[in-house]
């Protein structure tokens, strides 16, 4: 029964049409939830059918439950060099298992502490990280997934170094802004918001400096911005077309040029 289980999820040639009915049913499970949650914002169509959206949340959350805990159980044929509980924790610690969680968590909390409406409709919302779900089942976004993990130092040193300059020009917009724009520059935390929108180039309302200083900031900062933006995105492109290139080399043989899985070869 583990073997069947692990090739349902892994294995399509073994699993055959059992993988594509497990395919088919949680693709469509994640859709229709997207679907849901956004039907929901309909006010006078929810109250209408909430009893049906409840019951529609039970059964996706029992779908994803039983599926995350047999992940879990059949991790260990999926790491086979690993021992069962490091074979499991390495999947519960992946993105792909902490995205799985996330899909199940909100409606457990939800029971479990007591909260108010505003805070039961950000729960609600979280059901959106189902549709990440699709991982599992989407080439594509398995592949984002990958160049995410093997991208990640250079993410994160780009991430610090704009979060570096957020901080500083929030806190000489602030130095340069308050004493003649208390309201709109109250303290560098609500500079912040300034800062953000001007580094991204977006602009933002009826906020900005009014002082020479202040204007020659915000305009270095927007240059400085529209390099600093386009860094992560760069690096994700490249990873992307890393990949695809090499996954493209894999499927052709060196020896005779024809695609590795060309019956023919």
């Amino acid at each position: 029964m583990k073997i069947l289980i692990f090739d349902i999820f892994y294995d399509k040639e073994k699993a055959g049409f059992l993988y594509k009915i497990d395919d088919y049913f949680i693709t469509s499970l994640i859709v229709l939830n997207i679907v849901a949650v956004m039907a929901e914002t309909f006010k006078d169509f929810y109250i209408e059918y909430e009893n049906y959206f409840f019951y529609f949340e039970l059964f996706s959350v029992f779908a994803f439950t039983l599926e995350y805990f047999l992940r879990i159980w059949v991790s260990d044929l999926r790491f086979p060099e690993l021992s069962k509980f490091r074979a499991r924790l390495k999947y519960i610690f992946s993105i792909i298992g902490l995205v799985d969680l996330l899909a199940i968590l909100p409606f457990y909390l939800h029971f479990i502490f007591a909260v108010d409406g505003r805070l039961a409709r950000i729960f609600r919302l979280f059901r959106l990280f189902r549709i990440f779900k699709l991982s599992h089942y989407s080439n594509s976004l398995n592949l984002l997934f990958e160049i995410f993990a093997e991208k990640k130092k250079e993410l994160i040193v780009t991430i610090t170094t704009i979060f570096i300059l957020l901080l500083f020009s929030s806190a000489l917009m602030f130095e340069l802004e308050n004493e003649v724009q208390p309201v709109q520059f109250p303290n560098i935390f609500a500079t912040f918001w300034w800062a953000i929108a001007t580094l991204t180039t977006i602009g933002y309302g009826d906020v900005y400096p009014v002082t020479a200083m202040g204007k020659f900031l915000a305009s270095l900062t927007a240059i400085f911005g529209i390099g600093l933006v386009a860094i992560p995105t760069s690096i994700l492109s490249v990873g992307f077309l890393s990949k695809i290139t090499l996954e493209r080399k894999e499927e052709i043989c060196p020896h005779c040029g024809k695609k590795v899985h060309d019956k023919k070869h």
